[in-house]
């Protein structure tokens, strides 16, 4: 499999070293272990994780701005972690309001050994920072104008939203709230996923 991800995640501008590519497969070795005892994914076939939650995740890394980023309703880690391991000069905070999954959230960071991810058990639209953060990132938070309702004041102002989606978006692009506009709909293309994925970023106008 390793080999696999490394010729995946090459697609995204990435270059997995050993270390990196064991710290992804330890991710999902915890996950599945953990998934025996509490629900975290209903996805259990190991070349699907790979593709749906490894490389959907990292399918986003040519977007992300700047070095600080949130990584809202997080689950299980996804986007946010894979994200953090090839991204160790960047920062990470992952939110969730489900706390049993936030514990499994912890442990993967503990046991992959990341030094650049925090975690935060409370909801999006509560939490108010002491600093903003460049990119927010979010594959679960519903629609689009939830999405920036719920979200929007954590994004610094020069900073992006970005929403992971799978179809084209378009009945939720024609209700952006106001004081934010779509900058670009990014068309992703994530290896071994037979399936639409679009990255829609945000910002304020």
């Amino acid at each position: 499999m390793s080999d696999t991800l490394v010729k995946a995640a090459a697609q995204f501008g990435l270059s997995l070293d050993k270390d990196r590519c064991a710290a992804l497969q330890t991710l999902l070795h915890e996950l599945n272990d953990w998934n025996q005892r509490i629900n975290l994914t209903a996805i259990r076939d190991p070349h699907q994780q790979q593709s749906k939650h490894l490389l959907d995740s990292l399918s986003i890394q040519p977007y992300l701005h700047g070095t600080y980023i949130a990584d809202i309703g997080t689950g299980a880690g996804f986007p946010g972690l894979p994200l953090a391991v090839v991204n160790p000069d960047k920062e990470f905070l992952l939110v969730d309001s489900i706390n049993k999954k936030l514990r499994f959230v912890a442990h993967a960071v503990q046991v992959m050994k990341l030094q650049n991810v925090a975690v935060l058990h409370t909801r999006a639209q509560d939490y108010r920072p002491a600093r903003r953060f460049d990119s927010v990132v979010s594959r679960a938070m519903g629609s689009i104008e939830n999405f920036v309702l719920w979200c929007g004041h954590l994004c610094a102002d020069q900073g992006r939203l970005l929403a992971m989606k799978g179809r084209y978006p378009e009945a939720e692009l024609a209700n952006v709230p106001k004081g934010w506009q779509v900058v670009t709909v990014h068309e992703l293309e994530v290896p071994g996923l037979d399936e639409q994925r679009h990255l829609v970023e945000l910002c304020r106008c």
